[in-house]
């Protein structure tokens, strides 16, 4: 997770990834240090700048890091939904795509799928 992130980083975003690792080393005891691992490793990410490949594959490896930190068994659903969003997050970000007003479709889209997630729940 912080190696693919830390490829091209400069001394700032190395100085972040060696507190990244620190900190995945402290997470592999205390497991609250791995939620700090990870978001440090979003900070080498910014720092140093990475293409949508290597943040597509530290992204894949940090939600794999926090599964196996905080679950005692990794299910086939967890390993699908986490690179079933990889691969379309990798898509979206590679794909030259400018329309401009898809920000704007975005809090709709999140409501529909809240309310499809709910339904089975909902009383009749």
């Amino acid at each position: 997770m912080v190696a693919s992130a830390a490829v091209q980083a400069d001394r700032t975003g190395v100085i972040a990834a060696i507190a990244a690792s620190a900190a995945v080393l402290v997470g592999s005891v205390f497991r609250p240090a791995a939620s700090v691992a990870v978001l440090l490793t979003v900070s080498v990410i910014v720092l140093a700048d990475a293409p949508p490949v290597l943040t597509a594959t530290s992204g894949l490896c940090a939600a794999a890091y926090l599964v196996l930190r905080h679950t005692t068994a990794v299910t086939s659903p967890t390993v699908l939904g986490a690179v079933g969003f990889t691969a379309v997050g990798l898509a979206a970000a590679s794909l030259p795509i400018q329309l401009p007003w898809v920000p704007l479709l975005a809090p709709l889209a999140v409501l529909a799928l809240y309310v499809l997630v709910t339904r089975p729940f909902w009383a009749t």
